[in-house]
């Protein structure tokens, strides 16, 4: 396939896109340097609506940004049913994990697993989290990188430095104020541009959204009660609801990228709002995503065709670069680098205050000024070893290597996440039982995901076994069990004493009472 010339307007719509970026983390520097609150918690200064936004932001990437067009275009849209659990698992959030997170006034989520548990599950919670996420970074920047460059003739070594190097310098520069507010542009051009390719695909077809609708129906496009039955061709609805749920509490409860926007506003209240805001993000996201897919699907049926062989990974960067005015595509393939960089951002300064405040912090004492500097640092070393990684994966194309990669630490994700539940949910998970059931679920979910079984169901079963071995094992070890006051359900609203407190001493951790 022939590759298609960028041009020097969207080249200039880029770069523009691009500096705006970059004078972000300027604007906010002096702001991150205060302390490391300032630097990974703006303090909790910002407003419901911009936290909102940046956990919407963090959570859709590059690639969901052109996979889930894809899928939609390739089979329907059964999966935008994991888009709906987010607006189910808000009031589980708000009732059941926030508390805990403002109660205890955490940086990082895993600071509530040594309360519960001990450091010892403080630690693997924050050192898989941050390996994790440097593989992470790498697949958020090669993926992206792959698909545009099979369309246009753009060097993605230029892709991967625009959009690795200036994420690292912002996210160095601003922290995560500087972060937040990228992430609200980043936000609003992502969104814009997806709803303005929508618009466009729809314009270009004779009959416009009718002879778009005809289509999908003819097809099979939307949903039909195909995707209700389990065991057929389509994708089962119910499975993919319920995995996506399990998906979703590991994101929302047990990983720090979106944990830590949970401190950076003034109160609880105002972290419900942000969530409730990032819940009606998600739900425009169905409409607007995999009604991208039907309505490319449409255009290639109606007014021209896909090359012969072509990868349909790079659906959405082709049809920008071929199809559109010179500025519109350099404007959406900028709204692609938005995807890319508001993920990769987070990652790099949960990263950071992973190292700094569950490692450097928690054994050797703080010192806010040098902690700081050691955050950035951290920054600029992880968003180098992603870059390193998505830079080797380009030049050897070895992308099953990093694949299994993140799959082996991801086996220990959602299982994560069950850890969190068992601590909230019961008073007799302890220490030994909820390590032994953490690496008896990931060994289980290993084998599970060998099977031809949907990786929604690896989700449902890595949550449901980490939480069933957890507790049962826990019985054995009831000599374990420490005082939950505090920190379960049972005793929410109670305060939580650290173990050093003094008797008659007034705690630190306040009641959110």
């Amino acid at each position: 396939m022939e590759k298609i010339s960028f041009g020097t307007a969207n080249w200039a719509v880029l770069v523009l896109y691009l500096l705006a970026m970059l004078a972000v983390g300027i604007y906010f520097t002096k702001r991150s340097s205060k302390n490391t609150d300032a630097f990974f918690t703006a303090s909790g200064k910002i407003p419901a609506w911009a936290a909102g936004f940046s956990i919407y932001a963090t959570t859709l990437s590059a690639i969901t940004y052109m996979s889930t067009p894809e899928q939609a275009f390739l089979s329907d849209w059964s999966y935008a049913a994991g888009n709906l659990t987010i607006l189910v698992i808000i009031p589980v959030l708000i009732y059941f994990y926030v508390p805990f997170f403002r109660k205890l006034n955490v940086t990082t989520a895993y600071e509530y697993l040594e309360a519960r548990f001990g450091v010892s599950l403080r630690f693997i919670g924050s050192l898989l989290f941050t390996l994790f996420h440097i593989g992470r970074v790498a697949i958020v920047i090669y993926l992206p990188t792959l698909a545009i460059t099979l369309v246009s003739d753009i060097n993605p070594i230029i892709i991967a430095s625009a959009v690795g190097g200036l994420c690292i310098i912002y996210t160095f520069l601003g922290g995560m104020e500087g972060v937040i507010w990228s992430d609200v542009i980043q936000g609003i051009i992502l969104l814009g541009g997806a709803i303005l390719l929508v618009f466009l695909g729809i314009h270009a077809i004779d009959g416009g959204f009718s002879t778009v609708m005809q289509n999908a129906m003819d097809h099979d496009k939307l949903i039909t009660s195909k995707n209700f039955q389990f065991g057929g061709a389509a994708a089962a609805i119910p499975i993919i609801f319920l995995g996506s749920i399990f998906n979703n509490l590991h994101q929302y409860t047990a990983s720090q990228d979106v944990v830590q926007r949970y401190q950076t506003t003034s109160s609880i209240k105002e972290t419900n709002k942000s969530l409730w805001t990032n819940g009606i993000l998600a739900l425009v996201t169905i409409p607007v995503f995999f009604g991208m897919g039907t309505v490319l699907f449409s255009y290639y049926n109606n007014v021209t065709s896909l090359p012969e062989g072509f990868n349909t990974s790079a659906l959405v960067p082709y049809f920008i670069v071929s199809s559109l005015p010179a500025g519109v595509a350099g404007l959406l393939i900028a709204a692609i680098f938005a995807a890319c960089q508001s993920t990769i951002s987070s990652s790099l300064n949960s990263i950071s205050a992973c190292v700094t405040v569950d490692f450097k912090q928690r054994f050797f004492g703080k010192d806010e000024k040098r902690d700081v500097w050691l955050a950035r640092i951290i920054v600029i070393i992880a968003g180098l070893l992603g870059m390193a990684a998505a830079l080797y994966l380009i030049s050897t194309n070895r992308a099953e290597t990093w694949n299994l990669f993140l799959a082996i630490t991801g086996l220990f994700g959602v299982p994560i996440a069950g850890i969190f539940a068992l601590g909230i949910f019961t008073k007799r998970a302890n220490t030994p039982g909820v390590l032994i059931g953490l690496f008896l679920s990931a060994i289980t979910a290993y084998f599970v995901q060998k099977t031809n079984l949907t990786p929604f169901t690896v989700s449902i079963v890595s949550f449901c076994s980490a939480y069933v071995y957890g507790y049962i094992i826990s019985l054995l070890f009831s000599r374990s069990t420490k005082d939950t006051t505090g920190l379960t359900i049972y005793t929410k609203d109670e305060v939580y004493k650290k173990p050093n407190q003094e008797a008659g001493v007034e705690p630190s951790i306040e009641s959110i009472s």
